[in-house]
Protein backbone atom coordinates (compact mmCIF):
# COMPACT_ATOMS: atom_id res chain seq x y z
CA UNK A 1 0.00 0.00 0.00
CA UNK A 2 1.24 3.24 -0.82
CA UNK A 3 1.41 6.01 1.41
CA UNK A 4 0.26 9.71 -0.35
CA UNK A 5 1.32 12.65 1.29
CA UNK A 6 -2.71 12.79 2.76
CA UNK A 7 -2.44 9.73 4.23
CA UNK A 8 -2.80 9.47 8.22
CA UNK A 9 -0.61 7.01 9.03
CA UNK A 10 -1.06 4.82 12.35
CA UNK A 11 0.36 1.96 14.17
CA UNK A 12 -1.47 -1.49 14.08
CA UNK A 13 -3.22 -1.82 17.03
CA UNK A 14 -1.08 -5.27 18.00
CA UNK A 15 2.21 -3.07 17.27
CA UNK A 16 3.90 -0.84 19.46
CA UNK A 17 7.24 1.25 19.83
CA UNK A 18 9.17 0.11 22.90
CA UNK A 19 12.78 1.50 24.08
CA UNK A 20 15.32 -1.83 24.68
CA UNK A 21 17.92 -0.95 27.34
CA UNK A 22 19.67 -3.96 26.33
CA UNK A 23 20.10 -2.77 22.86
CA UNK A 24 20.07 0.66 23.79
CA UNK A 25 17.66 1.73 20.91
CA UNK A 26 14.18 1.62 20.09
CA UNK A 27 12.03 -1.57 18.52
CA UNK A 28 8.98 -1.89 16.52
CA UNK A 29 7.07 -4.77 18.22
CA UNK A 30 4.39 -6.92 17.20
CA UNK A 31 2.78 -10.40 17.44
CA UNK A 32 5.10 -11.76 14.68
CA UNK A 33 8.29 -10.50 15.40
CA UNK A 34 10.22 -7.20 15.76
CA UNK A 35 12.13 -4.39 13.90
CA UNK A 36 14.94 -2.87 15.07
CA UNK A 37 14.63 1.12 14.88
CA UNK A 38 17.01 3.69 13.97
CA UNK A 39 16.72 7.36 16.08
CA UNK A 40 14.96 8.55 13.08
CA UNK A 41 12.51 5.68 12.32
CA UNK A 42 11.43 5.74 15.56
CA UNK A 43 10.30 9.83 15.43
CA UNK A 44 8.20 9.27 12.46
CA UNK A 45 6.67 6.36 14.53
CA UNK A 46 6.37 8.30 17.06
CA UNK A 47 4.38 10.70 14.88
CA UNK A 48 2.22 8.08 13.19
CA UNK A 49 -1.32 9.13 15.43
CA UNK A 50 -3.89 8.61 13.12
CA UNK A 51 -4.06 12.70 13.00
CA UNK A 52 -1.24 13.72 11.35
CA UNK A 53 -0.69 13.71 7.94
CA UNK A 54 2.49 11.94 6.04
CA UNK A 55 3.10 15.65 4.90
CA UNK A 56 2.78 16.78 8.46
CA UNK A 57 5.14 14.51 9.81
CA UNK A 58 7.72 15.18 6.85
CA UNK A 59 7.13 18.88 7.56
CA UNK A 60 8.06 18.38 11.13
CA UNK A 61 10.90 16.02 9.97
CA UNK A 62 12.66 18.31 7.43
CA UNK A 63 12.07 21.29 9.88
CA UNK A 64 14.14 19.43 12.95
CA UNK A 65 16.85 18.38 9.84
CA UNK A 66 16.47 21.27 7.32
CA UNK A 67 16.09 19.52 4.26
CA UNK A 68 12.76 17.61 2.64
CA UNK A 69 12.21 14.70 3.51
CA UNK A 70 9.08 13.70 2.25
CA UNK A 71 9.75 11.29 -0.44
CA UNK A 72 12.07 9.44 2.63
CA UNK A 73 8.81 9.37 4.63
CA UNK A 74 6.24 8.09 2.53
CA UNK A 75 8.42 5.50 1.30
CA UNK A 76 9.60 3.59 4.74
CA UNK A 77 5.80 4.47 5.70
CA UNK A 78 4.94 2.39 2.66
CA UNK A 79 6.76 -0.59 3.27
CA UNK A 80 5.57 -0.35 6.78
CA UNK A 81 1.77 -0.49 5.38
CA UNK A 82 2.96 -3.51 2.99
CA UNK A 83 3.96 -5.55 6.14
CA UNK A 84 0.19 -4.06 7.61
CA UNK A 85 2.20 -2.75 10.68
CA UNK A 86 0.87 0.70 9.73
CA UNK A 87 -2.86 1.72 8.61
CA UNK A 88 -4.41 4.81 6.99
CA UNK A 89 -6.73 6.09 9.62
CA UNK A 90 -7.85 8.91 6.36
CA UNK A 91 -9.56 6.30 4.76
Amino acid sequence: MTMSGSSRPKLWKFARVQYDEARQRSVLQYPEGAVLLNETAAEILALCDGTRTVADIAAALGERYGTNVLEDVQSYLSKLADRELVRDEGG
